[in-house]
């Protein structure tokens, strides 16, 4: 045997190692207790703990519960290739996200400890091109951490008034966390699948991933801020990164401020990666649905068919045609142009709807009505002659005025009973129910 089979050899044999050393780890909030062994029949309490035995390769098992992170501070790092998977009763018997709630949930209390950079933050980089890290089944809210305005935003009927961005706080003792809710610097496979991403006060996923493949599935977005899925290439490479984004249900993605000026997309595609959105529902953002405007259009390989658009404020589609950026609606003729885009390798049957009839009975119709109808204004009040400006200019003072803005309406929290319901709303498109478990 020479040296390169040898080699090859070991390699074999390494890698049959870890995979006959991964291990099955269990958590449960309401039965587990941080000193027990980890198996199913004497889980652990906390998500954190079983990061902490956890090798790579591993997979942790989370039943239902609010899972707080450690010492309650409301966020959780994790620096290891292992599965997360969510969604389980106490005893581990079924698994069903959508009647057994994993959540990672933070108080505004928790904010105190805010996290360096969301809620969950995925830290892989340096294990390399082989890690492997699987999310799949929790729900992620911001709802309980955001701080939000007693009576500016308000629209009637609401119980809260617009999302406050710091250091601006409302009726709480902190002000909002904004973080992401998942937040990842990855290497090798990321997917993230049957969750939930509800009133994000940053970015729902912001994602940089140095090489291989990372999937974004059958996910519910809904009343995040800045945007829903970001997800960079940090190779430098054109090539290195393949982005799936594939039957999620986006909605109402908010701008960065209230006065709607920027932010506020679904999903973007960025340089250097090959980027595939299919078979999604992308609606109601303040922006667009999918924004096609940073980065090289050259060095991008992007796929945009079978999604459902519907009712984006700006634009269905942002795109960069040279010098200027270029809003496009899917009814509009210049849509099927798209395709011949530097960059775009395929746009095809993509459906633009002009009402929400799809999710007739699911959606939040009093959101819905308040999100169409949301505005922003500015009145200015100037008078230069004023005795205030002239006291003013007498001392060489610049003279002032008062600009007083108001929004109907910027990033309210949406009703969590409602979001859930988006699983499923439509066959075959959008976020699908995830299938249940008897174990």
């Amino acid at each position: 045997m020479n040296l390169r089979q040898l080699w090859q050899t070991a390699l074999t044999l390494s890698s049959l190692t870890f995979q006959a050393a991964s291990a099955d780890w269990y958590v449960s909030l309401s039965t587990g207790n941080n000193r027990n062994s980890g198996t199913r029949q004497a889980p652990l309490k906390n998500i954190w703990k079983a990061i902490e035995m956890a090798a790579g390769g591993d997979t942790i098992h989370v039943a239902e519960g609010n899972y707080p992170g450690k010492m309650s501070c409301g966020w959780i790092d994790l620096k290891k290739p292992v599965s997360l998977i969510g969604g389980y009763n106490a005893d581990f018997s079924t698994r069903d996200p959508l009647a057994h709630h994993t959540m990672l949930r933070p108080k505004n209390e928790q904010n105190a400890t805010k996290p360096a950079f969301g809620t969950l933050t995925v830290k892989t980089r340096k294990s390399g091109a082989n890690a492997s890290v699987l999310i799949d089944g929790f729900i992620f809210d911001h709802t309980a951490a955001n701080s939000y305005h007693p009576a500016e935003g308000k629209p009637e009927g609401f119980s809260d008034g617009m999302l406050t961005i710091p250091p601006a706080k409302g009726k709480t003792r902190y002000p909002s966390i904004d973080k992401a809710l998942l937040n990842a610097e990855t290497d090798g496979s990321l997917t993230v699948q049957n969750c939930l991403f509800l009133n994000g006060s940053n970015y729902a996923i912001l994602a940089a991933h140095f090489s291989g493949t990372v999937r974004i599935r059958n996910n519910v977005f809904i009343g995040n801020r800045m945007m829903a899925a970001d997800v960079r290439s940090t190779n430098g490479k054109p090539g290195m990164v393949d982005f799936e984004f594939a039957n999620n249900t986006l909605l109402f993605t908010w701008t960065r401020t209230k006065t709607f000026e920027d932010m506020g997309f679904g999903v973007r595609a960025n340089a250097d990666m090959s980027t595939n959105i299919h078979h999604n529902i992308i609606g109601l953002n303040t922006m667009s649905g999918f924004d096609n405007t940073k980065g090289g259009d050259k060095t991008k390989q992007v796929r945009l068919d079978n999604n459902i658009f519907f009712l984006n404020k700006a634009a269905d589609v942002t795109v960069t045609i040279s010098p200027s950026i270029k809003f496009m609606k899917v009814e509009d003729d210049g849509f099927d142009d798209l395709g011949d885009a530097d960059g775009m390798v395929s746009v095809k049957d993509n459906i633009g709807l002009k009402d929400p009839e799809l999710f007739k009975g699911v959606i939040d119709m009093k959101y819905l009505e308040a999100f169409l109808n949301a505005t922003y204004s500015e009145e200015i009040d100037y008078d230069e002659n004023s005795p205030m400006n002239q006291f003013r200019a007498a001392l060489g003072l610049n003279k002032q005025g008062k600009i007083t803005s108001k929004v109907s309406m910027f990033a309210n929290p949406y009703p969590f009973d409602s979001a859930i319901k988006f699983f499923g709303a439509v066959q075959d498109i959008g976020a699908q129910k995830p299938p249940q478990e008897r174990r």
